[in-house]
């Protein structure tokens, strides 16, 4: 696959000198142009390289969504340097983990999260920390600073190619200690392109990106994809009030709104105004980071019949995006075919290739494809073999070439050497009157070796629900080995930043009811 640009600087200097005039970034009121971004990213390049940050060093990002972030990283990539987008949901010491375990010689962080930062280990770990308030704007310069962001010389443009790191993207850690993902200028950009002759993206489009700019999805998809096609952005920093940002969707004439389940779980049922279904300029509704209910794709099918609902399918390790529907066709339950130059393939235990139809591990080969974790090189040659990547999900193929998951492989539940699939008795279970989410997980269980148990989140206003008439719902529809052996309903799953529930969790809860009751 031919690339246009070898390094995101090169990419943002290209649209400076072709389009610099045209509106980039919409944040609030502000309009910030194409040359804009370059001039602050030139203005952050030199106090970084000031404060000693060159070639390959890592640059760490706390940020919320913000003009600075994007600033960040044209910045880092003029230097050479790598930027690490942190998780800001994170608490101060797994802060300080990815801070040590990336080596991060630089932080650059929002203002509201001073107290995890100053509670860390940061200002031991890394040469210093610069505030987001301390580069706002291209005219005015923060006290604390002086002329720190203005006076120096200019930094020189350390050139870096196609295969040089140009992010580390920390896994969410479902099972132990977050590894770093190393994604190279390659693996961000085919994602962009590939990713970009999917959806149709022209520089006319605007996409909304309101989910946390820190995730693999956001960051390559919401926010270099649009840029590396001329296209803007609304930036939303925060998603309370939700109604801002049907607001800014209406203001800003946006066309492609990147959300992941819970996002359109929410807006199937919303009442909207009848001006925004009539005014909204949506084309493209782009859904990533967890699985959709069917439920939802036919609601939001019914209620937005201008726009298309397009589930993909992806993960950190692969800059993310795999595959996706296509506006051509598109098959519920189905993440989509193979986006231009991947492959994916579904295999036994022993990667040998199964049949069309047949449930196996789904493996996937690309330019997407990861350099490697950071640091760990054993982890590296467990997940990427001969140049395929073991993605740990499950699923199978069909005769058209559409990814169905069936379940991640660490999360498959084994009754009497019968595999169960949770994610199986879950669609099941969300299609039942009153419940909003669900997540079966299985425990240690004497005679069948396990078992699956399920907790429950209600519908907004739904304080109960039948249990027995869920349970004879269920054994109509799936095989008694199948069905929870317990129900727990709960206020709310325990879920990460994009809203993939964390099942780890949810076996420690169990674990520790248990202990407590003996």
């Amino acid at each position: 696959m031919a690339y246009p640009f070898t390094n995101f600087y090169e990419m943002i200097t290209s649209w400076a000198k072709e389009s610099g005039k045209k509106t980039a970034l919409f944040v609030d009121d502000e309009k910030i142009r194409y040359r804009d971004i370059l001039e602050r990213a030139d203005r952050l390049a030199d106090f970084l390289e000031q404060k000693g940050i060159g070639k390959g060093d890592r640059v760490a990002l706390f940020l919320r969504n913000s003009p600075e972030f994007v600033y960040s990283i044209f910045a880092a990539s003029k230097l050479g340097a790598i930027v690490v987008p942190i998780n800001t949901f994170l608490k101060e010491e797994e802060l300080s983990y990815i801070l040590e375990d990336s080596g991060a010689k630089y932080l650059i962080a929002s203002g509201i999260y001073e107290k995890t930062v100053k509670a860390s280990r940061a200002y031991a770990l890394c040469n210093g920390v610069l505030w987001e308030g301390e580069f706002a704007a291209v005219d005015e310069v923060n006290d604390r600073f002086g002329d720190a962001l203005s006076s120096v010389s200019v930094a020189p443009h350390i050139q870096t190619g196609l295969d040089d790191t140009a992010v580390i993207i920390y896994t969410s850690g479902t099972t132990g200690k977050p590894k770093g993902a190393m994604l190279s200028h390659r693996n961000i950009f085919s994602n962009a392109v590939s990713g970009s002759m999917t959806i149709n993206v022209t520089s006319k489009d605007r996409a909304i990106v309101f989910l946390p700019m820190f995730h693999s999805f956001t960051f390559s998809i919401g926010v270099i994809l649009p840029l590396h096609g001329g296209a803007s952005i609304v930036i939303i920093k925060s998603i309370q009030p939700f109604s801002n940002i049907f607001k800014q969707v209406l203001l800003k004439r946006v066309s492609i709104f990147f959300g992941v389940p819970d996002v359109y779980n929410a807006l199937s049922k919303a009442k909207l105004p009848w001006y925004f279904m009539w005014f909204n300029n949506i084309r493209a509704f782009i859904s990533g980071a967890a699985a959709l209910q069917p439920k939802t794709l036919e609601a939001m099918a019914k209620k937005f019949k201008r726009a298309t609902l397009l589930e993909g399918y992806g993960l950190s390790e692969a800059a993310p995006a795999v595959s996706m529907n296509t506006f051509e066709k598109q098959k519920a339950g189905s993440v989509g075919t193979a986006l231009s130059g991947y492959e994916i393939k579904i295999v036994d235990e022993n990667l040998v290739e199964v049949p069309t139809g047949v449930i196996g591990d789904i493996i996937i080969k690309g330019d997407n494809v990861m350099q490697g974790y950071l640091g760990r090189p054993e982890s590296t040659a467990e997940t990427i073999i001969n140049g395929w990547l073991l993605t740990g999900d499950m699923g199978y193929l069909d005769e058209e070439g559409f990814l169905f998951i069936v379940d991640r492989k660490k999360d498959l539940i084994i009754s009497k050497g019968i595999n169960i699939y949770p994610r199986e008795i879950e669609e099941m279970i969300d299609s039942f009157e009153g419940i909003g989410s669900s997540a079966v997980i299985g425990i240690e269980d004497e005679k069948n070796g396990e078992i699956p148990v399920a907790y429950l989140e209600l519908e907004e206003g739904v304080t109960q629900i039948d249990e027995v008439g869920l349970k004879a719902y269920l054994r109509k529809q799936l095989a008694n080995y199948k069905i929870p052996k317990q129900i727990h309903i709960i206020e709310s799953l325990p879920k990460n930043a994009t809203g993939k529930v964390l099942k780890r969790l949810l076996k420690d809860r169990l674990r520790d009811e248990a202990l407590a009751a003996e």
